[in-house]
């Protein structure tokens, strides 16, 4: 039983380190793109709506608040709470998605710009990290809603629920490199 244990605390123990790992180089990734905006933009910034910003990163910050309910309502056994707040997680990550390629559209600034070269390269790939966010998302839900998830175990729902408050703290650096500074 001794045995059984310790392997177990060894795999969660390599599974967390894994995921922190996975974060520490996707942060070098982003944090090249945001120091990009600086080198490609100068010290300008064209005009990007600042209610479309504010609205998609409310939506986002809200988005970490449903996800954690989510895990602690599956930390708690709460099955109908889990599946309530990851599907709201779900449908809060469409509408931020949904956001950005609004804003995309509503641009006055082009992709050969060197702001919207910016713009687009910081957006597109935060976004791309946000659908696959919702993607895992949805496997947590249909998996959760097959009973797979329980208070001891659920360490799938857990490392998705930690890669989405990840997603959500580049945007929080990104919301005021793109919309609010302008140096």
């Amino acid at each position: 039983f001794d045995e059984v244990a310790r392997e177990a605390a060894l795999r969660a123990t390599v599974n967390q380190a894994g995921l922190w790992l996975f974060f520490l180089s996707e942060s070098f990734l982003f944090a090249a793109l945001a120091s990009a905006r600086f080198v490609l933009a100068g010290t300008g910034r064209a005009h990007v709506d600042q209610r479309i910003g504010l609205l998609i990163t409310s939506v986002l910050l809200v988005s970490s608040l449903t996800a954690f309910m989510a895990e602690a309502s599956i930390a708690r056994n709460d099955r109908t709470g889990f599946l309530r707040y990851t599907l709201a997680t779900i449908v809060l990550g469409l509408l931020f998605f949904v956001g950005v390629t609004f804003e995309w559209s509503a641009a006055e600034f082009g992709r050969d710009e060197p702001y919207g070269t910016a713009f687009f390269s910081m957006t597109g790939l935060h976004a791309s990290h946000v659908l696959s966010g919702v993607v895992m998302l949805g496997m947590v839900y249909y998996l959760g809603a097959r009973g797979h998830f329980s208070a001891k175990s659920h360490w799938g729902a857990e490392a998705v629920v930690k890669y989405w408050h990840f997603v959500d703290v580049v945007w929080v650096f990104f919301y005021p490199i793109l919309y609010l500074i302008n140096w």
